[in-house]
């Protein structure tokens, strides 16, 4: 099943989120569950959040997923929301 992970940084963790990226990264392409995966930006360009389809066979393992998430771990989110997603075009 898919599961989209959207996430608000919180105000002014620009620097938390530029010195956890490489990790972060790192652990999207190790786990083998991430279908498709970019930052959300504000209107000028700069990162502020998240959007990240997980393609999962349980809640569970989505909730354990973002938990291990280096940006989680960093405290980089205000918000993150988990949200079961029905792909119909793409």
């Amino acid at each position: 099943m898919f599961v989209v992970l959207m996430a608000k940084d919180k105000s002014g963790a620009q620097d938390i989120r530029a010195e956890n990226r490489p990790a972060h990264l790192e652990y999207l392409k190790s786990t083998d569950m991430v279908a498709q995966a970019g930052p959300l930006l504000d209107d000028d360009g700069a990162m502020v959040g998240s959007l990240i389809i997980l393609d999962v066979p349980d809640m569970a393992t989505a909730d354990d997923w973002a938990a291990k998430d280096p940006y989680a771990k960093a405290g980089l989110f205000a918000e993150v929301t988990l949200t079961r997603w029905n792909r119909v075009i793409g």
